[in-house]
């Protein structure tokens, strides 16, 4: 396999459990935005605010690897 492929694998495994390891709004009332206090926009605090900005760091680690998968 291609280096690039396995990186572009490894990546995407990690962007999962990042996702996963987020906390949510637990119930129907936050599938339906009645999350309680806080909302869309409530500032995140210690390893949840680690956790948000490497997932956004490895989604964009996974876009970078992609693209240079498909122009190899």
């Amino acid at each position: 396999m291609h280096i690039l492929t396995i990186l572009q694998v490894a990546v995407a495994v990690i962007v999962i459990i990042l996702i996963l390891l987020q906390q949510r709004s637990s119930g129907a009332g936050g599938l339906f935005g009645g999350g309680g206090g806080g909302g869309f926009y409530q500032r995140r605090r210690g390893a949840e605010r680690i956790i948000f900005i490497a997932t956004i760091v490895a989604v964009v680690l996974l876009i970078i690897l992609s693209v240079a998968n498909l122009i190899i």
